[in-house]
């Protein structure tokens, strides 16, 4: 059995005056033990209706979940010590310091004074805290507070780590020392569970990817079994006149894999290609043949956006409001 194992787990939410909304439709996953599965989604698609059914925080109406075979909510009880959790605010106590709010958690978990002082001031030096560590949290940055969170959430040392979009809002070094973190527990056996909106991120650190819209799973795989879905590489234009846009569609169809993408003002074209050189050699040829002015031409290998975009319409960073007004009122 996978050491996190979910069965058709279905979350109704109830707003008042609104129509009920299923945040989590008959969810099937599996997690291997000592890997990332990232769930990538855009806000309301029921990432974290997800994490809190399997930590515990909300019971759903129908499914089943289990970590390392327990159940996860008929012995939530036994659940809560293997398991670690980052919210996607950082949960700290911004009067004390930064050494102050682990040491209150060592206790909190009943650990001697000297124990949870020594456990402490050990993950104040892995995350590179040490300077900071008896300034007081208010003064911290983003990306500082997102750290003694994250601190606090492997305490215990758990066998897993939920990680609820844990670098929202952080700018591009405080996340990127993020990512080494989380590295750093993979490696050191810690099954981590990430959800996540940036597409960047999910490539990054996932073993496995499942990607959530509107409850439901629409599509698994490693990040290269998703890409390849669309195409092996991608050839994307910027045409001169949008007027242009229906001729050079027509083009791109014929050679593509998939119906074309039409962005912006309606004169950037992409679409997936398997034989990316000769394709775009071809597709030129025709354009030019048609008298169409070009901006810009290239090619460059799908990313997970490209993939997002093609198994939802939309991207990753477009929010459902009904879904996600009914997460933020669970």
């Amino acid at each position: 059995m996978s050491f996190i194992q979910v069965d058709g787990l279905v979350k109704i939410y109830r707003p008042k005056g609104s129509d009920p909304v299923r945040a989590l439709d008959g969810v099937d996953l599996s997690v291997n033990q000592g890997t990332v599965r990232a769930l990538l989604g855009p806000n309301g698609a029921g990432k974290t209706t997800m994490v809190k059914a399997l930590t515990t925080l909300i019971k759903p109406d129908a499914g089943h979940a289990t970590i390392d075979g327990i159940d996860v909510v008929h012995d939530a009880g036994r659940i809560r010590p293997i398991i670690g959790v980052s919210g996607q605010y950082a949960a700290v106590d911004e009067n004390l310091t930064g050494f102050e709010n682990l040491d209150m958690v060592g206790r909190l978990y009943h650990l001697g004074a000297q124990a949870s002082r020594r456990r402490a001031q050990e993950l104040i030096n892995a995350f590179g805290l040490t300077e900071a560590q008896n300034r007081p949290v208010k003064g911290f940055s983003g990306g500082m507070r997102r750290r003694i969170d994250l601190a606090g959430a492997i305490f215990s040392r758990p066998p897993v780590l939920f990680l609820d979009e844990p670098t929202t809002g952080l700018d591009p070094r405080s996340r990127l020392g993020m990512w080494d973190v989380i590295t750093t527990l993979v490696s050191e056996g810690t099954t981590v569970f990430l959800t996540t909106q940036y597409l960047e991120e999910a490539d990054r650190l996932a073993d496995d990817i499942s990607v959530i819209d509107g409850g439901k799973l629409i599509a698994e795989g490693t990040a290269d079994e998703l890409k390849a879905q669309i195409g092996g590489q991608q050839i994307e234009l910027t045409l001169m006149d949008a007027a242009d846009g229906a001729v050079a569609g027509e083009i791109l169809q014929r050679h593509g894999e998939a119906e074309p993408h039409v962005g912006g003002d309606g004169r950037e074209l992409s679409v997936g290609v398997r034989e990316g050189p000769l394709a775009l050699e071809r597709v030129l040829g025709e354009l030019n043949a048609a008298g169409i002015r070009l901006h810009d031409a290239g090619m460059r290998r799908p990313t997970l956006d490209d993939v997002f975009l093609k198994l939802t319409g939309h991207s990753a960073g477009a929010e459902d409001e009904d879904d996600a007004g009914a997460e933020e009122g669970s």
